[in-house]
């Protein structure tokens, strides 16, 4: 999907200029991670740049599970609406996510592309990119559990830059 259309999206969907700049910026890091030919570029591209589109409607962590709602109800490919559903951190599992009143389903990223947007959102802060220990040092406050599945997704992500 081109950029223009993606940009679109996201202010039809109510996202303001801050967080489609924030998009942008994590599209152009996850591309970073997207040279090798078993990365589909274009899946990464699309789904960086849609990956916040439910900030349009929340900024808690329910914009994830929105922003796959959205992406479903404008006829998106059902992979796109996943790396949107599955962006945030490394993961929620679907008993995580039932404990955060979310709809309990296994949120953790499983393709190479799913995987390649997460990672690329937990180091874009605003649109600067952060190191891996600043992010870690922000996610102090989470369960180790996720901290330790963040630290694995770099770890296996930035194997492929």
């Amino acid at each position: 999907m081109r950029e223009q259309d993606c940009i679109a999206l996201l202010r039809h969907a109510g996202c303001s200029e801050g967080v489609i700049a924030h998009c942008r910026a994590v599209r152009d890091l996850a591309l970073t991670y997207a040279s090798d030919p078993i990365v589909d570029r274009d899946l990464v591209a699309t789904g960086a740049l849609l990956h916040d589109i439910g900030r349009g409607v929340t900024h808690d962590l329910h914009h994830a599970e929105a922003g796959g709602a959205i992406c479903r109800s404008l006829g998106l490919d059902d992979a796109v609406a996943v790396i949107v559903e599955r962006h945030i951190g490394a993961g929620l599992t679907a008993e995580e996510c039932s404990v955060l009143n979310l709809t309990p389903r296994d949120c953790t990223p499983r393709t190479l592309e799913e995987k390649i947007v997460a990672h690329a959102d937990n180091l874009v802060k605003g649109t600067r990119i952060i190191t891996l220990e600043e992010r870690l040092a922000r996610a102090i406050a989470l369960p180790r559990r996720q901290r330790e599945r963040i630290y694995r997704l770099a770890l296996e992500v930035e194997l492929l830059r």
